[in-house]
């Protein structure tokens, strides 16, 4: 299925203005996530209508949505970044036979963590801290929303494999059309409008699989057809096991990376619960809108790591470093220009989904405080991102580790004993800071290590 094409949409990220490459690519996927990201800004917004019940609930299905997802985006990253280095080395039957395997892969192992987490639901988000008041609707929710995991993984591999080639683009036309079903669908659904069944929170997780299944088809016809970006579909088990091993030798790592947030996130629900379901509520709709003003930081992150994979494939090194130093650049301005905009807005923000004075409070609080290290944020996510897109993940790892672990953890719990609940949101910051400063330094460590490395080995 497309060995004959050569995708006409690949963009070389070995050559040309570093900046100009990073900003091209940055813009187009910052839409895509911008639409992503709205369907649970979206989904959050008519649940509240129906009570802060119902938002509360909701909100103890964030630690468990955001670690299917991460361990998504540890795929993903693995399909990136070594379909990218595949591009950067000319080997496009090899890149087709990735992201083909790969698709393959994310469907049967996310529909078995979608069945195994459906069969223990109760157990899952009674660690939680999920009362006997919130457990009903987060089974209607959770029950429907499950089916999205195996139809979203194959819809990111697949689209993963066009952003490898420097086509982001592509990407936010399918995900910007998905976000805009789901934004007509949510309130038919949650609601019951122009003659659909009133479904509640069901409806807003019935709204994600619709759209989400819908956009899938449509991208997979588009990329199998016209692009011709997969191999065919039928492959000898040892050369599935081999594209296999190859991609988790960086998704494995990925995966730790990006799970290890989600769990963090966990335990800090569960810390807060303490604190009553207004708190959860209120912390609910701070980890809600924390992606949409991330956006520049994840799309950032996305494309670093195509355009690490292409340039250290093609041994470009002092292309690598410069986009170091820009990537430094813009999270340190654009954090700051962030901080001061949450400063201002976070009332009206949190006032958009709730009238309750302690939901509201613990919003304000959560970004009056943890936006002062969003800054060092994103860069931890670029660089991880870039270490991935080298082929070299450990770093990554270890970064995340002692981030959520070595840092954050230990300063929450005294933190929470200190000053109380703000306390956690300090704990955030300061380790925000901190790995921010590691990450940079250590990036520069490894593409210095990876020139000399290249330098010192013969030619064939």
């Amino acid at each position: 299925m497309g060995e004959a094409k050569n995708p006409s949409n690949n963009h070389d990220l070995t050559v040309g203005p570093v900046g100009a490459h990073l900003r091209r690519q940055a813009v187009p996927f910052g839409l895509g996530l911008l639409a992503i990201f709205s369907f649970e800004a979206v989904d959050l917004f008519f649940i509240a209508r129906l009570g802060d019940t119902e938002l509360a609930a909701i909100s103890f299905t964030f630690p468990l949505i955001w670690l299917i997802y991460g361990i998504g985006i540890g795929l993903e990253a693995g399909v990136a970044s070594c379909v990218s280095r595949a591009v950067g080395r000319k080997d496009e039957e090899g890149a087709k036979r990735l992201v083909t395997d790969t698709a393959f892969l994310g469907a049967a192992v996310f529909s078995v963590l979608a069945i195994g987490a459906f069969m223990n639901m109760d157990r899952l988000f009674g660690l939680l801290g999920a009362t006997a008041e919130v457990m009903p609707l987060i089974r209607e929710y959770m029950s429907v929303w499950f089916w999205v995991a195996p139809v979203d993984a194959v819809l990111w591999i697949s689209l993963a494999a066009v952003r490898a080639r420097g086509n982001t683009l592509l990407e936010s036309k399918f995900i910007i059309g998905a976000a805009a079903i789901n934004l007509v669908l949510d309130p038919l659904l949650i609601f019951g409008l122009l003659g659909f069944p009133a479904l509640g929170v069901q409806g807003a997780a019935l709204a994600t699989v619709i759209s989400t299944s819908l956009i899938l088809a449509g991208a997979l016809a588009h990329l199998a057809l016209k692009l011709g970006i997969f191999a065919r579909p039928v492959a000898k088990l040892s050369t599935l096991v081999a594209s296999w091993k190859h991609v988790m030798t960086i998704g494995v790592p990925a995966m730790i990376t990006n799970a290890i947030i989600p769990v963090s996130s966990g335990i800090v629900v569960a810390m807060v619960a303490a604190y009553g379901v207004d708190a959860v509520a209120g912390f609910g709709i701070a980890m809600r809108i924390e992606p949409l003003v991330l956006i520049p930081f994840y799309s950032l992150s996305a494309v670093s790591s195509p355009f690490f994979g292409q340039n250290s494939g093609a041994d470009q090194f002092d292309r690598l470093l410069e986009a170091r130093k820009l990537l430094a650049r813009f999270c340190v301005v654009f954090g700051l220009l962030l901080a001061i905009a949450l400063d201002l807005l976070a009332y009206p923000i949190a006032s958009l989904y709730s009238d309750a004075p302690e939901i509201r409070e613990v919003t304000m609080h959560y970004f009056w405080i943890v936006s002062l290290s969003y800054g060092a944020y994103g860069l931890v996510m670029s660089v991880n991102a870039a270490f991935n897109g080298m082929g070299h993940p450990i770093p990554g790892v270890i970064i995340s580790t002692c981030r959520v672990l070595v840092l954050f953890l230990p300063l929450a719990l005294a933190g929470r004993a200190l000053i109380g609940l703000e306390g956690l949101f300090v704990a955030s910051s300061i380790s925000n800071l901190a790995l921010g400063l590691v990450g940079f330094a250590w990036l520069g460590r490894q593409i210095g290590k990876l020139e000399a490395r290249s330098t010192a080995t013969p030619p064939n």
